[in-house]
């Protein structure tokens, strides 16, 4: 058990790395044009890599540690890669929105507002909604769900994963 690693590095490796994969699906999403479309492609595509990501980082700990890993480490590790790569794209998000893409929210309400008129909603309907948008877009709580979220999709993931792949030493005998 000489090559052990810790679960911290485990998780800030691979938080990091799911944190970049993040990043780059979301400037592909910006280069091609599709970043206010809300494209499920672009979200199915981040929850791919989420999983391949913890799944990766799960089992290269157990590699590493000589075969042997338990269901809450697994949980562990896979929360924690999921809280980095959620924090990492919380900052990405607030360089965006502040000084690569100024105008995004203002074009997303835009298009979400145009989007309500076909759907035939009232104007007092559509103000009622702008504003709910508005609270919800706050930078504070816009970074709270994103963390939220992740923590629990990496809980989810992890918890599945670590059914699978955990052993101990007492399933070796």
């Amino acid at each position: 058990m000489e090559n052990q690693i810790s679960s911290k590095s485990t998780m800030l490796n691979y938080g990091l790395v799911l944190g970049l994969t993040t990043i780059f699906i979301n400037l592909i999403a910006y280069a091609i044009g599709i970043h206010l479309d809300q494209d499920w492609r672009i979200g199915l595509l981040g929850f791919i890599a989420m999983i391949i990501i913890i799944v990766l980082g799960i089992r290269n700990f157990k590699a590493v540690n000589s075969n042997l890993i338990t269901w809450g480490q697994c949980v562990k590790i896979g929360v924690g890669i999921s809280i980095i790569s959620a924090v990492i794209g919380v900052v990405y998000n607030l360089i965006f929105i502040n000084f690569i893409e100024p105008e995004f929210m203002n074009l997303l309400m835009e298009k979400q507002v145009m989007a309500w008129e076909e759907a035939n909603m009232t104007s007092e309907q559509i103000e009622g909604a702008k504003s709910m948008m508005e609270t919800f877009s706050s930078p504070a709580i816009t970074s709270a769900i994103g963390i939220v979220a992740a923590a629990f999709f990496g809980f989810i993931i992890s918890a599945i994963a670590g059914a699978i792949m955990k052993r101990t030493e007492e399933d070796q005998y």
